[in-house]
């Protein structure tokens, strides 16, 4: 696993590329799908987050999202002041917060 640094930037770099994975979904306990980050501008910085997740975690609990939130770095911050503005980072708060753990299924092409 990573260290995480303080800029999202930087960590990104630290990461795998998401080439070949078209979409992830993101599902609660009961297997309904709670979310889709699919591979396109604009979302592939969460895409890319939670593939790393999915491949060091075995499910997204409080010590995977507390991991996920250093990786979004200064975003995290960001999202805790205007919440909704980031949803990928709000289940990760969620999660940190004492919410039911998440599963990701990923879609590779």
């Amino acid at each position: 696993m990573i260290q995480p640094t303080t800029s999202f930037k930087e960590n990104l770099q630290l990461l795998p590329s998401v080439e070949g994975l078209d979409r992830i979904e993101i599902l609660d306990a009961s297997g309904i799908v709670v979310a889709t980050i699919e591979n396109q501008p604009g979302k592939q910085g969460s895409l890319v987050v939670y593939r790393y997740l999915a491949r060091n975690f075995e499910i997204i609990d409080a010590d995977a999202a507390a991991h996920g939130l250093e990786v979004f770095a200064e975003h995290t911050a960001d999202a805790k002041n205007r919440p909704g503005a980031h949803p990928n980072i709000d289940h990760l708060l969620a999660i940190f917060d004492g919410g039911d753990p998440l599963r990701i299924w990923l879609f590779e092409t």
